[in-house]
């Protein structure tokens, strides 16, 4: 009977290396006679790792007193899986339609191009003792930051996050925001008359000091894209009068879409085969690691997380093609 040699460490290269197959049974072929068939089967399901551990692998990429916590979540899909144990239907930005599939609150650090992921949360709120929103996983999030003593110059996000909830429990954190908001959003700049921020004077003024009803005075932005889509944004640093400073560091939340992406197409944490919970839970947290390592050497020698992974299949390429 062979004993399992399997560690976070094999898995996570095993992880980096891969391109397509990513089923449990493949590292047993590559290393013959080193890992039997069901070694990491195995150790998916026995070994769940805390998920606050992430931080020990994240904490080195960091500077907590200065840069950006930005907070989204993204759904890993599962439309063809089977019966799976982490599943449920969730919305996807990506099909603009409820999809089968793991939704995954995350926390971002950045600075400028930085994507360092320091903590999630898998959204399960129908297995919680008590029944929790995304925004509740948000303000845990947020206060395990705290805890870790990040100072960041705003916490960002998009308008799912952007509730007067939210913007008051950040405001009890000694905390700024950049948030996203919807056009109807209510705001008055003449004393209890409301009306949508979409709907306020934008010919002279570029970023206004409006009442946000139920919340309290904030500065709203109105950003016009190349495409000539729109998007407002919220602030309570009522300091943040100017537009261009505004909107640069607004612009840092776009930097955990690039992460949502990166991770899904370099480290396969959409393709786990298995349906336990466990091993989707040990495979999702290998993946983070995976994908921190990828970034440290982005960040450390200049290498795109895709030029990485191709290094390593070219020495695949470079031996068929001599043989």
């Amino acid at each position: 009977m062979s004993q399992s040699k399997c560690s976070l460490d094999l898995y996570t290269k095993f992880l980096i290396a891969n391109k397509n197959n990513y089923s449990a049974v493949e590292p047993s072929k590559v290393k013959d006679n080193y890992l039997s068939h069901d070694t990491i089967s195995k150790w998916l399901r026995e070994k769940e790792p805390a998920v606050q551990n992430i931080w020990n692998y994240a904490k080195g990429m960091v500077q907590k007193e200065t840069g950006y916590l930005v907070v989204d979540d993204s759904v890993l899909d599962k439309s063809f899986s089977r019966k799976n144990e982490l599943t449920a239907y969730h919305y996807s930005g990506n099909e603009h339609a409820l999809v089968n599939g793991i939704d995954i609150v995350n926390l971002l650090w950045t600075k400028g191009d930085e994507c360092v992921p320091v903590d999630y949360k898998i959204y399960q709120p129908k297995k919680e003792e008590v029944f929790k929103t995304k925004n509740d996983y948000f303000k845990e999030l947020i206060l395990r930051a705290k805890t870790l003593k990040f100072k960041p110059f705003y916490v960002l996000a998009d308008a799912w996050y952007g509730s007067v909830e939210n913007m008051k429990f950040l405001d009890k954190q000694n905390l700024k925001f950049i948030f996203g908001t919807k056009p109807n959003r209510l705001a008055s700049i003449t004393k209890n008359v409301y009306v949508n921020i979409s709907n306020l004077d934008w010919t002279k003024k570029q970023v206004q000091k409006v009442w946000l009803k139920e919340y309290g005075y904030v500065l709203v932005a109105r950003i016009v894209f190349k495409d000539e889509s729109i998007r407002y944004v919220v602030t309570n640093d009522l300091e943040l009068t100017d537009f261009n400073t505004l909107k640069k560091h607004n612009d840092h939340r776009w930097n955990i879409e690039t992460f949502h992406r990166g991770i899904k197409q370099t480290t396969g944490i959409e393709k786990c085969y298995s349906i336990l919970e466990k091993s989707q839970r040990s495979h999702i947290f290998a993946c983070f690691v995976a994908f921190l390592k990828l970034e440290y050497t982005r960040l450390k020698d200049q290498i795109t997380w895709y030029e990485q992974k191709a290094q390593l299949l070219r020495v695949g390429t470079r031996i068929a093609m001599g043989a």
